[in-house]
């Protein structure tokens, strides 16, 4: 095999080797955003839940403390 055809394949291999990596690379970020919205999203999803959770218990409490109230004769 002659120097010269040696040297194209190591550069065809190398410039192989790079597209590989990038394509790589570029898998990995892609997972990784995808990771990173879904648990964006996940994270939204509880916090909003928690949110209406305690939204509701606060106005059961209030209620509640209206009730009492009423039956102490503090309120009519």
């Amino acid at each position: 095999m002659s120097g010269k055809s040696f040297q194209g394949l190591k550069q065809q291999a190398e410039s192989a080797a790079k597209d590989a990596a990038n394509a790589l690379g570029q898998a990995t970020q892609d997972a990784v955003n995808q990771v990173a919205d879904a648990s964006q999203k996940a994270i939204d999803q509880a916090c909003k839940t928690a949110q209406d959770g305690v939204e509701k218990a606060t106005g059961q409490a209030a209620e509640a403390m209206s009730g009492l109230g009423k039956k102490c004769g503090f309120k009519k």
